[in-house]
């Protein structure tokens, strides 16, 4: 599925994404300049959360989109085969 689809949430993906790129140069800045390691982990862990909400947006969208555009076009196998492979990686 590599065809390009419109997307809901396409911008709001896109500024989350920006805050993370954002706050992991920080983090970067925290650990050049020797902060304590329990204030960088508390930061990593908000990186992981804001990048796993931004993965249920994109999945979100995947639903209400890329599914429903490959159900009316009758490649509904592959494109579930191709959800269940991604939904399987997104949550390990």
């Amino acid at each position: 599925m590599t065809n390009k689809h419109t997307h809901t949430h396409t911008k709001g993906v896109i500024n989350r994404l920006a805050r993370v790129e954002g706050h992991v140069r920080s983090i970067k800045e925290m650990v050049i300049s020797g902060r304590d390691c329990s204030e960088i982990l508390i930061q990593l862990a908000a990186v992981e959360s804001a990048l796993r909400r931004t993965g249920k947006l994109i999945l979100e969208d995947h639903l209400e989109h890329c599914i429903t555009d490959a159900i009316n076009d009758g490649d509904q196998k592959e494109a579930l085969a191709n959800f269940k492979d991604a939904l399987t990686k997104f949550i390990r």
